[in-house]
């Protein structure tokens, strides 16, 4: 039975997660929150996550009531992301696995939500279309992780802007 613990800091969320072939065995989560109406600026997301890490990481652990040596593999959000947020992440996630003698694992975030969707939903190679921003992609083969960025999707959404479906879509969200 292989344990994986997973350290998450792309954006405004950290969390380090546990799961054991396939069951969560715990998800401890903060979030860095801004007063209304302003934005999250990297640097302050990071040091955030830096505040907190150590003490989601303990929480982590006691939750799935597991040692470091229970731990087989040591993942973290190599990206995309907000750079600040994810040198954090890395360098916490390297850090443990060195000090644990375990192997280190860098995880796409995109993959790692279409394979957090497949886990959930048991679905068995479906096609996705992840929209998430400048990390829009398509996801053909998820097995293989085959992620079309851009260029289809431009050509994908450049049909549906001018067959109307956008501007029809944006107009009834705005009423």
């Amino acid at each position: 039975m292989t344990v994986v613990i997973g350290f998450e800091g792309s954006a405004n969320k950290i969390g380090i997660g546990i799961i054991r072939d396939g069951e969560v065995l715990s998800n401890p989560r903060r979030t860095y929150i801004t007063p209304p109406g302003q934005g999250f600026m990297p640097s302050d997301t990071a040091r955030h996550h830096r505040a907190v890490i150590l003490t989601v990481l303990k929480e982590a652990l006691e939750q799935a009531g597991l040692k470091p040596a229970d731990i087989d593999c040591v993942a973290y959000t190599k990206g995309p992301g907000m750079g600040a947020p994810l040198v954090t992440v890395a360098l916490v996630a390297r850090t443990v696995a060195q000090l644990w003698g375990k192997p280190l694992l860098g995880v796409n975030h995109c993959i790692g939500h279409i394979e957090m969707g497949r886990l959930i939903t048991k679905a068995n190679n479906p096609t996705v279309l992840y929209v998430s921003g400048g990390n829009t992609q398509v996801g053909v083969c998820p097995t293989v992780h085959h992620l079309h960025p851009q260029p289809f999707l431009k050509k994908i959404l450049f049909k549906l802007y001018f067959s109307g479906f956008l501007y029809k879509t944006w107009a009834a969200s705005m009423q």
